[in-house]
């Protein structure tokens, strides 16, 4: 079997601001310890309910500029995908790899979630709102949508309270780790590490043993997401739309908001991304 870890940081034990996830920042060094620490669990957790049925492990690092996660401290069972710019940036990997199950670990909640630490869709100076056929969406809708079109379930979230509760509804029969609740947008009670770690062990364990039929309860499917695939963004500022309108294919809704329609969801993926990128921040 073969395990697939997708890594955010914003949903990593302690943070709880820009300063935490930033690398301009001084206390980003210290919180790549601690992301460090959650991925490690989450390994240890799956190894330990797959009772050595897991043979290869791969984390994806897919925060800022994909250089996050320490190598040097990570658990030598992973192989660690670094660096940026690749084809599915956040979930890189999941289209070669022939995996069988999927965790997110440090995930955090969609733009405009109340309580959410550092809520955002992908930009947080960029886009307003995302929509995935129809429903609104966040990297967590969007990444596990990425996953099941290559046939993987998310079985694991870990984050705060908000995006384990979006998950939850996104994901029927995932397993969640919450290891902070956030009070807002840059506050958090959270949990002391050695307590966190126990709490991400615990789910990607009972997670994994419920895949392999160990444990009762529901076991997460992969996301389908039905053909053709329509992914509408709302941008910002509308001059940003006015600059991802260039994208061949593209349609303009209304001041802020483009749409364009995929055949599957890997190149609504890249037509996203493709669209982000072409949206300039300078006015």
């Amino acid at each position: 079997m073969k395990l697939f870890i997708a890594v955010d940081m914003e949903g990593a034990t302690g943070v709880t601001c820009w300063d935490h996830v930033d690398p301009k920042g001084a206390e980003y060094n210290r919180f790549r310890h601690l992301l460090t620490a959650d991925v490690n669990a989450a390994i240890e957790g799956a190894l330990a309910g797959a009772g050595g049925a897991i043979d290869r492990i791969l984390v994806s690092d897919g925060h800022w500029n994909g250089g996050n996660v320490l190598i040097e401290e990570l658990n030598p069972e992973a192989e660690l995908n670094s660096g940026m710019i690749s084809p599915f940036s956040m979930v890189e990997g999941i289209q070669d790899g022939h995996w069988d199950i999927a965790m997110f670990v440090g995930y955090h909640a969609m733009i405009g979630t109340r309580n959410a630490i550092l809520d955002h869709t992908w930009s947080s100076t960029r886009v307003a709102n995302l929509w995935l056929n129809g429903a609104l969406v966040g990297e967590t809708g969007l990444n596990s949508a990425v996953c099941g079109a290559f046939g993987v379930p998310v079985l694991m979230i870990s984050g705060d309270q908000a995006v384990c509760g979006e998950a939850a509804n996104w994901i029927p029969g995932i397993e969640t780790a919450v290891v902070k609740q956030a009070q807002g947008r840059t506050a958090a009670q959270c949990l002391p590490p050695s307590v966190s770690g126990a709490v991400i062990r615990n789910a990607a364990e009972k997670a994994v043993r419920g895949y392999l039929g160990l444990e009762g309860g529901v076991v997460p499917a992969p996301v389908i997401v039905a053909a053709p695939v329509s992914i509408s963004v709302q941008f910002a500022f509308s001059h940003m739309a006015d600059s991802a309108i260039l994208l061949p294919g593209a349609k303009r809704l209304d001041g802020r908001t483009v749409e364009f329609t995929s055949p599957d969801v890997p190149t609504a993926y890249r037509s996203f991304r493709a669209a982000v990128s072409l949206a300039n921040v300078q006015a």
